[in-house]
């Protein structure tokens, strides 16, 4: 009597590159032709490659009751890894979830092929299906999972580049630099405001910061507080800041707040700050 469960595994693991170009073809017959050209072969034959060894996995499950115990830990390894390669390929996640139905279909077609030419049971068709569906489902998870977070973490890289970029300290002289502030301010660029400018005040060595609100439309109350914090810290550190074009209804927020700006020098332009830089220079 023949190990069924064994010899559905192997027919599995000889079918796996066919399998693996089978799928492959049919995803790129989705992809117009000018564009199909434009993909290396290079990236072809590791797509491939990595569809084999994905399909050769549940193959081995089958015939090896024993890599059944590390079953999960190898599905999770290869999704990671693969999931990882297809983000940096700028492929999107529900393209790359369409491998998953076809996946299912031609691993199936061949175990059911191999059930009915070697006349097994239905038991072993049904315990084959009880291994090898919830390892695609697992897949799925992990894979989805991982590219998601490599998503995320590259938004908030992008996005907390994008925030010190906006927050530049432009020198002027050796001892005077202007911060212009332009958009919105919420409190993640205004906590990132007060990190970068700290930094950069020290590793310039001025003793003048002239903080331009006029591009500034709105200021809630928790970034009015952080500029206000921000004034204080920089005269700790031997800066004086003047902060200019406080438009209406940001002074009417920092007067609700009762924040003291008695002893902080305003000036209701850049071009008024620079002058009074010079006179009392001069």
């Amino acid at each position: 009597m023949i190990n069924e469960m064994g010899l559905l595994g192997r027919t599995l693991v000889e079918e796996k590159i066919n399998i693996a170009r089978k799928i492959h073809e049919l995803r790129l017959s989705e992809i117009p032709d000018d564009q199909r050209q434009l993909i290396p072969s290079q990236i072809e034959d590791e797509i491939i490659r990595m569809r084999a060894n994905f399909i050769g996995l549940f193959g081995e499950f089958l015939a090896k009751p024993e890599k059944r115990e590390t079953a999960y830990d190898q599905i999770e390894k290869w999704a990671k890894e693969t999931s990882e390669y297809v983000y940096k390929l700028g492929v999107p996640l529900d393209e790359a979830l369409k491998d998953t139905s076809l996946y299912r279909t031609f691993i199936h077609e061949v175990i059911e092929n191999t059930v009915i030419t070697h006349d097994m049971s239905v038991k072993s068709l049904l315990a084959t299906c009880k291994i090898i569906d919830p390892l695609l489902d697992h897949a799925v998870y992990c894979f989805s999972l991982t590219f998601v977070n490599f998503y995320t973490v590259n938004l908030d890289n992008a996005k907390r580049a994008f925030i010190e970029l906006s927050v530049p300290i432009v020198s002027i002289s050796d001892d005077i630099a202007i911060l212009p502030l332009i958009g919105d301010i919420d409190t993640e660029r205004a906590l990132m405001l007060m990190d970068n400018t700290t930094k950069e005040v020290g590793r310039l060595k001025i003793s003048y910061l002239i903080l331009d609100l006029s591009g500034v439309a709105i200021v809630d109350t928790m970034v009015a507080q952080h500029i206000f914090n921000l004034s204080s810290t920089l005269k700790l550190l031997g800066v004086q800041t003047i902060i200019t074009g406080v438009r209406p209804e940001v002074a009417q927020t920092a007067v609700s707040l009762g924040l003291d700006f008695s002893d902080q020098m305003t000036k209701g332009t850049l071009k008024q700050a620079l002058v009074e830089l010079k006179f009392n220079r001069d």
